[in-house]
């Protein structure tokens, strides 16, 4: 039985408006939370407005995580928070050979998941009760690395060693990410193109679960690290057995 009350929370999502955080703003909608979903495109806020059905508890704020002073405005606005949680990833263009990788597009992906989550964490806890948490997303990159995946391997493993030490330094504000291993979200469209469902389809028959994730599964995992009080500084594995494999 999990022991931190939902019903009333008010949480922040970044990176609700598609995939993963969107499953779990409406799992959190429906049990009576307060979501407000964060993220840089006016276009997806309002289409996940629209998706969600302007749910009364639901709110929406354009936000560039990478950024200091927005990150700041965003708490500032926001006032009191119980939870924060951050799925977002820009990994367009990281995925290449060595010889092909473009800084700047591993920048993006260190600024998404590195910078932001950091920021998120400057700036939010000072927002948040001692019963508060944040949760983050790194992914099974970190531990079953392939070519083309070194800067999101290596910036998933950063994240996971960021999750440990802001755990003792927040005290007792709980930290933890979810790894979750191959979901099928729109991100597939920058990692496979349109190899996206057969490359998904190959995987699943390798996995021990039989299948690959959905974003349901993923909304699981960080509900049960928002609402359990005595996990910290935890990594979740939710990822089929990939690592097994």
């Amino acid at each position: 039985m999990t022991d931190i009350r939902i019903e009333g929370a008010k949480i922040i999502i970044v990176g609700g408006s598609s995939g993963m955080g969107l499953a779990l703003a409406r799992r959190l909608l429906g049990e009576g939370a307060a979501v407000t979903i964060a993220g840089r495109s006016e276009d997806k806020l309002t289409a996940a407005r629209r998706d969600l059905g302007e749910h009364p508890g639901l709110a929406t704020v354009a936000v560039d995580i990478s950024r200091d002073e927005e990150v700041a405005a965003l708490f500032c606005n926001s006032g009191p928070v119980d939870h924060i949680v951050s799925t977002a990833a820009d990994i367009e263009g990281a995925y290449q050979l060595l010889p092909s990788i473009e800084l700047a597009a591993a920048q993006r992906v260190v600024e998404s998941k590195f910078y932001g989550p950091l920021l998120l964490a400057k700036y939010g806890a000072v927002h948040l009760p001692p019963s508060g948490s944040i949760t983050y997303t790194s992914g099974v990159a970190a531990y079953r690395p392939a070519a083309r995946g070194s800067v999101v391997a290596a910036v998933n493993a950063a994240l996971e060693g960021l999750v440990r030490a802001l755990a003792v330094e927040l005290a007792p504000i709980r930290i933890n990410a979810v790894s979750p291993g191959w979901v099928d979200t729109p991100i597939w469209s920058f990692v496979a193109g349109d190899a996206k469902q057969a490359t998904l389809d190959a995987m699943a028959q390798r996995l021990p679960a039989g299948r690959v994730g959905r974003p349901d599964d993923i909304a699981d995992a960080i509900r049960f690290l928002i609402g359990n009080g005595f996990t910290t500084g935890t990594i979740l594995h939710v990822e089929g057995g990939h690592r097994l494999v």
